[in-house]
């Protein structure tokens, strides 16, 4: 299935990874995040992406 808002998420989508083949695509990244623990990079601010520590504790910790 194709995602019709992919051009527009793409846009906005603030992963630092580039080999990432999910880019653009919020379901699939969410999906891929949640399995592993953690939240996809858009739920956090630049800064913090960057560090690729995307944990759900460390999105508690930059929220409290």
């Amino acid at each position: 299935m194709e995602c019709q808002n992919f051009e527009a998420n793409l846009a906005s989508c603030n992963c630092t990874y580039e080999p990432c083949s999910r880019k653009g695509l919020c379901c699939e990244c969410i999906k891929y995040h949640l399995s592993l623990g953690e939240l996809p990079a858009c739920a956090f601010p630049d800064n913090v992406e960057k560090t690729f520590d995307r944990s759900i504790a460390r999105f508690v910790e930059i929220n409290r």
